[in-house]
């Protein structure tokens, strides 16, 4: 059985995706989740059998490419549908936000909502569950993040955006 490593914690598109990629080969592995997908190349370094997941926003991700010409090869590309991506608070009025959380890639969708209060003040996290789990300790007081982190972290959606059809990347280290 061979590891999947790609962006964490628990509920990102990246999970899902491996997931996704998984069951459309019928193939078994571990999803193994990490901080950044910087953190997750690190530790193919020391794995036999392993592939990285990445997605085609991330910020970075021709870094890891060109950095990594000697250990990871681009190998698979698809397209799946996000979680829907939502706003979503600890609190259920838009007047008590003062401050978003969102991963760098989605962080354009505050513009969505930001006209409803301009002095909103946006700070970016590594993947949409850490702005949801980061949100719900208070950190901030909303999130553009997942739906499935925000019912994991009993939040409150005041806007969901929808599924957004998104590219991933599978790169196989090489041997």
């Amino acid at each position: 059985m061979f590891n999947i490593h790609t962006l964490g914690p628990k509920d990102t598109n990246c999970e899902k995706a491996a997931h996704y990629w998984l069951e459309q080969k019928k193939l078994h592995g571990n999803v193994i989740l990490h901080e950044t997908l910087e953190d997750a190349v690190e530790k193919i370094k020391k794995d036999t059998d392993c592939i990285l997941l990445g997605c085609i926003v991330y910020p970075y991700l021709h870094n890891i490419v060109f950095k990594n010409l000697n250990l990871l090869k681009l190998t698979d590309c698809f397209v799946m549908d996000t979680h829907n991506m939502l706003f979503a608070s600890r609190f259920n009025e838009f007047k008590k936000i003062k401050s978003v959380g969102s991963h760098p890639a989605p962080k354009d969708l505050i513009s969505e909502i930001h006209h409803l209060n301009p002095s909103i003040e946006s700070i970016l996290f590594n993947s949409n569950s850490e702005s949801a789990l980061q949100c719900a300790k208070g950190t901030v007081d909303a999130c553009i993040t997942t739906l499935k982190a925000a019912e994991s972290n009993h939040l409150t959606i005041l806007h969901d955006f929808g599924p957004v059809p998104m590219g991933f990347s599978i790169h196989t280290k090489i041997n």
